[in-house]
């Protein structure tokens, strides 16, 4: 499998790897397959995942590489979620987080990034840059447990992590990487738009919330 990390093409004196290309075109998929609230954005988000650890591994992002080994749990725990909440209507019903649940997700990222950000700082070895890739790393597994529990701030995370993703992808070495964030940018805002819109349409009745999942 060495392949994954030989050089694909370098446009413009930037050398794209295979695992960056194919990890984040499968990215790529999963975020429109969300934006459609289709099943398959799961098993495709674990296979991404999968692909990705191997980029961020050659590029040293050792939070890069645990985002993405949690994006591989996330993904099976995200499947399950959305499978309870399409039970008797087959639908995903998707619906904005109460003042609670966004001050819960919101804490919980700001202690994670505190305390990842510290482990990185203080084993240079895991990561050349630390508090943002920490923030990555707790940023990403945030907007996927959001997504799983389908709340529009799902968005609203994926868009505060592209903000430091797209400059840290470039610097790091992972060109097509920092390319796919902005395209993620665009997709992020019309998949929130999509939702948004979605919260106003009536609910059926006998709707299938996915609030109330059991965790």
């Amino acid at each position: 499998m060495g392949w994954l990390n030989s050089t694909a093409f370098t446009p413009f004196g930037q050398t794209v790897i295979w695992s960056d290309m194919i990890g984040n075109l499968l990215g790529l998929a999963a975020l429109v397959l969300g934006w459609r609230r289709a099943m398959a954005v799961w098993p495709v988000q674990l296979l991404s995942g999968v692909v990705l650890v191997s980029a961020y591994w050659s590029a040293h992002l050792s939070g890069g590489v645990g985002k993405q080994l949690l994006v591989v749990v996330v993904a099976v725990w995200g499947w399950v979620q959305w499978r309870r909440g399409r039970r008797g209507t087959g639908e995903l019903r998707v619906r904005f987080a109460t003042w609670r649940e966004r001050g819960l997700l919101a804490a919980g990222t700001a202690v994670g990034t505190g305390a990842v950000g510290g482990l990185f700082a203080a084993v240079p070895a895991l990561s050349w840059n630390p508090w943002p890739d920490a923030y990555i790393f707790v940023g990403t597994l945030a907007a996927m447990i959001a997504q799983a529990r389908g709340w529009v701030e799902f968005w609203f995370a994926w868009l505060a992590v592209d903000l430091v993703g797209v400059p840290l992808a470039f610097s790091s070495g992972l060109a097509f990487s920092g390319l796919v964030y902005v395209i993620y940018f665009v997709l992020v805002v019309l998949g929130l738009r999509a939702w948004w819109l979605r919260t106003r349409a009536p609910l059926p009745q006998a709707a299938a919330v996915l609030e109330g999942t059991a965790a």
